[in-house]
């Protein structure tokens, strides 16, 4: 759905993953003509301020898809990443003056929807060995040219094997995009933790996908460049 279109449609089970209605409610008569045009911070205090979710409206759809790739890379899982996401951005919703502008906007939202998703696992008493059957992987478009889809499948079958820390870490900096130290702050450890979990988890890919250097895994899914552990 695009940014000009009506809050309440849902998103498709191609990667969207919650609907606007659930967040923003019954549409308000607010002059939202500028919303676009708002830094993330400052939607935060227009929404903060009351403006009827018109600002988190535009928050959630500038950062839904790129959170449900979070939820779903954690969580290995379709329905248990859209469950995460929606209580993750509710949970945003209603929180808004808890945040307090320390961290970027994206920093925050990236926070609490691995909590989300980690609570979603815990609550599913499987935690991360669900992402063990790949038919719940997110698994690549078959359109793909054959050998990254091949690749992808490979990575994401081999995630779904290491230990939370590790594929939290390589998820957030390697897929993600994240510095180390936004994905310290995500995560809620030192720095030098995130680029231990990285360097374990790198070598951990490498074994499991027998690539010397387990380059097939960076860049794999990634929506931004991947800045990667200094």
């Amino acid at each position: 759905m695009s940014p000009d279109q009506r809050p309440g449609s849902a998103l498709s089970s191609e990667g969207d993953a919650v609907g606007d209605r659930a967040l923003v409610g019954d549409p308000v008569l607010v002059d939202a003509a500028d919303v676009g045009e708002l830094s993330d911070r400052d939607l935060m205090a227009r929404h903060v301020r009351g403006d009827g979710g018109v600002a988190f409206g535009e928050l959630f759809r500038r950062h839904r898809d790129r959170m449900y790739a979070v939820a779903i890379r954690t969580t290995s899982n379709r329905e248990l990443a859209a469950d995460a996401v929606q209580e993750a951005f509710i949970s945003a919703f209603r929180r808004a003056d808890a945040y307090r502008g320390e961290a970027a906007v994206t920093t925050w939202l990236h926070r609490i929807v691995v909590n989300a998703c980690l609570d979603r696992l815990r609550r599913e008493k499987a935690a991360v060995r669900r992402a063990g059957d790949l038919g719940e992987l997110d698994l690549p478009d078959p359109r793909d040219h054959h050998s990254a889809a091949e690749a992808r499948h490979i990575v994401h079958a081999a995630l779904a094997k290491l230990p939370e820390g590790q594929r939290l870490a390589l998820v957030l900096i390697d897929m993600q995009g994240l510095s180390v130290s936004e994905a310290a702050v995500v995560l809620g450890v030192a720095e030098g933790t995130v680029k231990s979990r990285c360097f374990r988890g790198r070598e951990a890919l490498a074994e499991l996908i027998g690539r010397p250097d387990g380059s097939p895994f960076k860049n794999l899914g990634s929506e931004t460049e991947p800045q990667g552990a200094p």
